[in-house]
């Protein structure tokens, strides 16, 4: 059962981190505009964070970041490959949520951030409130 509460902790934080994700690409123009600029892909690798947090709930918080960050570089590194199929699925509204529509260098930055910002709050907050 407390397995099931945790999971379920780390979903609402993906639902979450998603949201505010979302909103800083919509209100990109109500938001400064370092934030705008850095946020959304912070905050992306964030949500990854938390989603492997669900998926890794009994491991620890460090297995976690480490996942995360490798995947979220994982993916930034797939958008130097260009092939028209793939191109086709980032043209698209989720694929380029969730694929990214070109390599930056900046973008391995934002990730490290919002996953060391994650796994801080899941220190502070969540994994301790588990007990």
């Amino acid at each position: 059962m407390m397995l099931m509460h945790s999971r379920l902790r780390y979903a609402a934080a993906v639902v979450i981190t998603m949201a505010l994700g979302l909103g800083s690409r919509k209100g990109a123009a109500l938001l400064p505009h370092w934030i705008a600029e850095h946020a959304g892909d912070m905050l992306w690798a964030a949500m990854v964070y938390f989603g492997f947090r669900v998926l890794l709930v009994k491991s620890s918080l460090s297995k976690a970041a480490g996942w995360s960050l490798l995947f979220s570089f994982a993916i930034e590194f797939s958008q130097l490959y260009q092939a028209e199929w793939i191109q086709e699925v980032r043209s698209s509204l989720l694929g380029s949520l969730i694929l990214g529509r070109g390599f930056l260098w900046i973008d391995l930055a934002r990730y490290a951030v919002g996953i060391a910002v994650a796994f801080l709050i899941d220190k502070r907050w969540i994994a301790r409130n588990r007990q």
